[in-house]
């Protein structure tokens, strides 16, 4: 008799532990993917668990908006692409803003078949480079600028490798853990020149939220980037396996292949655990920083000057903290 009161005690304490859990939605901004990691990580491992969270990722993809959710409170937090998108929210008066950055560096890039340029300022003689829609109101505008590209250039980007594929001297754009390893898949050797090596300093793989819950539940949020930045830290420095197992259960057309050589171009590219994360932990930003890249985005033209409060779009309350620290190998 009482072993069974013992086991019914149990279980009660277990459904109210459960019961306790509070239930965030996380959207990402495209197919899950190896550049999603570390979340996938934290859910896997169960981190987010642990920190007292019950977390259902929603996945973004090319017919899947989910940026407009977090304002409707459909979302509590979701992966954004780069700054630009965020300062837009506050220049729009709509009430979001950035928590963490989990890139440091934007992963960006403009791609040509090897050695067809020499140099990033020889990227801007090519006769065509291809351009998403998306693209040509951001990081063109500062290519044209700034860097000497010229609107004559370019040409829409459809996210097909074809047209790159049948003419060496296009210059396209991609993603340095996507594109480069598309077309060496279909047998092009590509040369790759990542935007932030040429003063693009946006963060990227950012974190954005409502700042009606930053108001009245700061615990949950940071729970939230804390057991991310674990989730981060397990995933480049420990067993990846059950990540990698909801990630291809949520994009079937990923492999293991795929996405080791994914995580390979990332770490190379010191795309995560590089920068500030270095000594204040993955996440971290540097308000200096996101100063100097909304004045950089000012001059482009991306962002009209005057109108966006950086302390408004970004706070770094949330990060900074050296969360993790230890998990990264000596």
């Amino acid at each position: 008799m009482q072993t069974r009161w013992i086991a019914a005690l149990a279980a009660a304490l277990m459904a109210t532990a459960a019961s306790a859990q509070d239930s965030v939605r996380f959207g990402t901004n495209w197919l899950a993917q190896t550049g999603h990691g570390g979340f996938y990580q934290a859910l896997a491992d169960g981190t987010y668990a642990e920190y007292g969270l019950d977390v259902e990722i929603v996945m973004g993809g090319p017919q899947v908006n989910n940026r407009p959710l977090v304002a409707a409170g459909r979302l509590d937090f979701l992966m954004a692409g780069n700054l630009l998108l965020s300062f837009d929210n506050t220049r729009n008066g709509i009430p979001t803003q950035v928590v963490a950055a989990f890139f440091q560096r934007d992963p960006q890039i403009l791609m040509a078949h090897s050695g067809q340029y020499d140099s990033w300022e020889e990227l801007a003689s090519a006769p065509t480079v291809l351009i998403s829609r998306d693209g040509q109101f951001s990081f063109w505008q500062w290519l044209t600028a700034t860097q000497g590209f010229t609107d004559e250039q370019l040409r829409p980007y459809g996210f097909n490798l074809a047209q790159f594929l049948q003419d060496e001297t296009i210059v396209q754009q991609g993603y340095a853990t996507s594109e480069p390893l598309y077309a060496a898949a279909q047998g092009a050797d590509v040369d790759v020149f990542m935007l932030a090596d040429y003063g693009w300093s946006t963060y990227s793989t950012t974190i954005e939220t409502r700042t009606e819950l930053i108001e009245t539940n700061p615990d949950l949020v940071q729970r939230f980037i804390d057991a991310s930045i674990i989730g981060w830290y397990n995933f480049l420095y420990g067993d990846r396996s059950a990540a990698y197992e909801l990630i291809m259960r949520d994009n079937p057309d990923a492999t293991l292949a795929s996405l080791d050589e994914q995580f390979e171009q990332m770490v190379r590219l010191g795309i995560v655990d590089s920068g500030n994360a270095l000594e204040l932990g993955i996440g971290a930003m540097d308000m200096d920083r996101v100063a100097d890249f909304l004045a950089l985005a000012e001059t482009a033209g991306i962002i009209p000057e005057g109108t966006v409060d950086v302390d408004a779009a970004v706070t770094d309350r949330f990060v900074n903290r050296g969360v993790g620290l230890e998990l990264r190998p000596q």
